[in-house]
């Protein structure tokens, strides 16, 4: 009897931990009133040398307007563009979409690491901050990520941005956005789409939390399903995943999506002993922007 109350109750403790998923998946800060980009101080993956450095003049912090479903009005999101916007209408475009974790300052080193990939601003990189994130006003929904990276797209779209033209990289939570845009396009349809780290669906991430053999529907109404939205994105796919991830595990998630795809090319980039959020590092910073740019100019 002993053995079974304390099993009881611990279910019960993992259920109470659990059955907010779908508020705990965003994990923000307090709200900025600033970006600081190269003078912010805080955590970050990684720190790259001043080799990386973007010059003032290419790099562009503005607002946009974004309107979920059922929304009677809009929503006020920040966003960063690296590059000249006026090249838009010509240049290949990256549009970054990050995890769960903070805001662009967070993730402005990868936003720079991503403008080096096949030479320095090879690739105009575009980045937003989610509804909730950052300064972008609001509370984060699954369907205000599909309408705030929607309307990065429309303010690409408006600077003579088209699809041949457009890869959308998804990181972590980012994946999301990235797939279903993809799987359902809106304003734009991605020529490319790269996922580091992509979740499987919400009912995996529950599935792995808890040990339990229970309905993702006890603990989250998140809809979040990338492993069967990926079926229908028909874009040349780049998966990079570490094979440590302690967060997303490589096999549960990432490989379930990898497999998933049913495009004419895919191709996989296991990184060994990296964990969630390393494997850029781990990659290695030369090895990492070379993939990315061999995959988007030869595919």
């Amino acid at each position: 009897m002993r053995n079974l109350i304390i099993a009881f109750l611990s279910a019960a403790l993992i259920f109470t931990a659990c059955q907010r998923l779908d508020t705990n998946l965003y994990n923000r800060t307090d709200k900025l009133t600033q970006y600081e980009l190269d003078d912010y101080t805080g955590e970050q993956d990684f720190k790259l040398d001043a080799s990386y450095d973007i010059p003032d003049s290419l790099v562009h912090v503005f607002s946009l307007q974004s309107q979920a479903d059922g929304e009677g009005s809009s929503t006020t999101i920040y966003a960063i563009y690296i590059g000249e916007i006026s090249n838009i209408a010509t240049d290949t475009v990256i549009l970054y979409c990050h995890g769960n974790k903070w805001h662009m300052d967070f993730y402005w080193q990868r936003a720079k690491l991503l403008a080096h990939c096949g030479g320095k601003n090879r690739f105009g990189v575009l980045m937003i901050d989610y509804r909730g994130y950052g300064m972008s006003d609001g509370d984060p929904t699954e369907e205000g990520l599909y309408a705030d990276v929607d309307a990065a797209m429309k303010w690409l779209q408006q600077n003579g941005m088209n699809n041949d033209r457009l890869a959308i990289y998804g990181f972590s939570m980012g994946s999301a956005p990235a797939t279903e845009l993809c799987s359902k396009p809106r304003t734009l349809t991605p020529g490319w789409l790269l996922l580091e780290a992509p979740f499987a669906s919400a009912a995996v991430m529950v599935e792995d939390g808890t040990q339990l053999a229970m309905p993702s529907s006890y603990f989250t109404n998140l809809e979040i399903d990338c492993a069967e939205e990926i079926k229908r994105c028909n874009q040349p796919l780049f998966w990079t995943h570490g094979l440590a991830d302690m967060f997303l595990g490589y096999n549960t998630h990432g490989q379930v999506v990898y497999d998933n795809h049913r495009g004419v090319y895919k191709e996989s980039h296991p990184v060994d002993n990296a964990d969630h959020g390393e494997v850029p590092a781990k990659t290695g910073f030369t090895t990492y922007c070379n993939n990315i740019s061999n995959f988007i100019t030869q595919h």
